[in-house]
């Protein structure tokens, strides 16, 4: 067998597999061929290069749904693939180009390390239609952005991001929200926001999760808080806010969530504190109110009570980029927290600031919960006064949160890492370690895995991730970068909808004819079982009995699997907007689509 040359390009050896499903760990190989998993067990064979993982667990590789990477660095990515992170999806809070193919190529062309993605952006949408006035748009205006909207997510787009927090969006009345994004709705995908804490609310960051939840399930959409948070006067209510959003789950409408482990977040100094309507028309426009005493004033008084209400004063804030609390500043210019931070703002662009907001209960509660993915809010980079979360969020979970204190298994750590970040914006091929699935693996050290960054010292890169894979290459040998720029744009298609990443009983039957050709297909996966069972047949194809794990959603069916040496996956769709009176049947072999067509829709049972 030696003689005949390799028969896999890496073979991972006696690792422990998380498999990035929530199922109990267990020891074996993992062999990669051509960027996919194809053997999973003890492999015999040889391989081109062979990672000895003894004493090591071996996971699917992490997405980060919330990036803020920087293009120059996607090249290199170092501070994610010591993260363990493999994929990241851009234009996070409502931000980023409107041609979604357009800037997927320019930067798969570049030869990113990493997998890329992107959202279509509501604010960027808003911007680019109705400007940065707080005005109301005409029926034209809103037709205008549901096409840009929906062109977006025809291109690709992982679904629709905002961030109603930031100014334009934050102009958008709820109903204009909806009334643009619910063009989204046959695509079956997510509305992910930065929730909108205003002073009307008296800064609450329950209202404005609720209003995030309301928009996802009045548009049809799965709502997502991204980077949730209970802040302020509001701390200690996450438990609360998260018993309102499973009811919104349990009566039919699935809402879901992201976190970072960390109780400060980081964004524009002004962003966040100076009030909205003082923002208006953009910075030259606040600087003419900044130079009117009364309404200095008056810009003044509201954002110190918008310090108070969401961050506990000026002592909630810290300047990164000259390394110096708030208050230090203030000293320095023998000035108020409102004032100071009005002259920083005359002075330069907005420097950028690490606003403290919460609570370690609330936290943990947040990470704890089923439907919370990690997502760092952070993304490649090689800046070093940044938030220490684009450094080691990812292992700070895992090494503080897991291992130290205990708060979840390692494997649900996994799975919100992996499985159900890749389920809650669609992903069918990557987030679990199984026949069939892209090779975008970590192998790290459960026992030494943690976080190094400070937010005094923040670019110092974490510890414990050993090994990286993506899409079959080693990015990552024994912490060290080795060059390889593996990564490639992920494009989303309209048969990826989101969904719930849950381990439950479920099958897939179908039977019937596409034109003329016989297809028989019976898979059931019992929960807790590794991989589904049953048989794939389709006139013109190998008949196949191995799988892998099985995806299921409401009318919707996805397995992966190796057959005749092709990495094959299949996905039935009851519900594809371009095909709404049929069932879908769509066949991949090799990433390549090698048979579409469709059958009546009794002719499947998704269950």
């Amino acid at each position: 067998m030696h003689g005949q040359g390799p028969i896999y390009d890496v073979v991972i050896r006696h690792g422990t597999v998380i498999d990035g499903s929530g199922h109990p760990r267990f020891d074996a190989d993992v062999a990669i061929k051509n960027g996919v998993i194809v053997a999973i067990g003890d492999v015999p064979g040889a391989a081109t290069e062979e990672i000895d993982a003894k004493g090591l667990f071996v996971a699917p590789g992490f997405l980060n749904i919330h990036s803020h990477a920087s293009a120059e660095a996607l090249t290199t990515a170092v501070n994610m693939l010591t993260q363990g992170v493999t994929t990241e999806i851009f234009n996070a809070d409502g931000n980023g180009p409107l041609d979604i193919p357009r800037q997927m190529k320019t930067l798969d062309e570049a030869r990113p390390a990493v997998n890329i993605g992107g959202y279509i952006g509501f604010n960027a949408v808003w911007q680019a239609v109705v400007g940065n006035t707080d005005r109301r748009p005409n029926p034209d205006e809103i037709q205008r952005m549901r096409s840009m909207i929906a062109a977006g997510l025809d291109q690709g787009a992982w679904g629709v991001s905002a961030g109603l927090d930031y100014k334009p969006g934050y102009f958008a009345q709820t109903e204009e929200v909806i009334k643009v994004v619910d063009v989204a709705r046959p695509m079956r995908t997510n509305f992910t926001n930065h929730d909108r804490i205003t002073p009307e609310s008296n800064f609450s960051s329950k209202v404005g999760i609720a209003e995030t939840v309301a928009i996802g399930e009045r548009a049809g959409l799965v709502p997502v808080v991204t980077h949730m948070k209970a802040q302020g006067r509001e701390q200690g209510s996450a438990g609360e806010i998260l018993a309102s959003m499973a009811q919104t789950t349990k009566r039919g409408h699935y809402t879901a969530a992201d976190a970072y482990p960390y109780l400060a977040g980081q964004s524009g100094l002004g962003s966040l504190i100076i009030p909205g309507w003082a923002q208006e028309g953009g910075r030259d426009a606040m600087l003419k109110r900044f130079a009117d005493p009364a309404t200095r004033a008056r810009i003044i008084k509201e954002s110190e009570d918008a310090m108070a209400a969401r961050f506990g004063g000026p002592q909630g804030v810290y300047l990164p980029r000259t390394q110096q609390e708030l208050t230090a500043v203030m000293k320095e210019m023998n000035a108020g927290a409102g004032e100071t931070i009005v002259r920083i703002l005359e002075h330069g662009n907005d420097p950028g600031a690490i606003l403290r907001f919460g609570a370690e209960e609330d936290l943990i509660k947040i990470l704890k919960d089923p439907v919370t993915s990690m997502a760092c809010d952070c993304g490649a980079t090689d800046q070093t006064r940044v938030h220490p979360r684009f450094y080691g969020s990812f292992p700070r979970l895992l090494g503080r949160y897991v291992r130290e204190q205990k708060i979840m298994s390692w494997e649900e750590a996994i799975r919100k890492s992996s499985w159900l970040p890749a389920s809650t914006i669609g992903m069918s091929d990557r987030g679990l370690i199984a026949s069939g699935m892209a090779a975008d693996i970590v192998v790290f050290d459960p026992n030494t895995i943690i976080d190094r960054a400070t937010y005094e010292n923040p670019a110092v890169l974490s510890e414990g991730v050993r090994h990286v894979l993506v899409n079959g290459k080693v990015a990552l040998k024994d912490g060290t970068p080795t060059g390889i720029r593996a990564g490639r744009a992920q494009m989303r298609s309209t048969n990826m909808p989101s969904r719930p990443a849950v381990d439950r009983a479920r099958s897939v039957s179908v039977k019937g004819a596409i034109d003329g050709k016989r297809v028989t297909i019976e898979l059931a996966q019992r929960a807790g079982a590794r991989e589904a069972t049953g048989r794939f047949n389709v006139e013109g194809f190998p008949e196949a009995k191995r799988f892998g794990i099985l995806q299921t959603a409401d009318g919707w069916a996805s397995v992966a699997f190796m057959n005749a040496g092709h990495a094959m996956r299949v996905t039935i769709d009851l519900g594809d907007p371009k095909n709404p009176a049929a069932a879908l049947l769509v066949v991949d072999a090799d990433n390549v689509e090698v048979f579409r067509g469709a059958l009546s829709p009794t002719a499947v049972i998704i269950k």
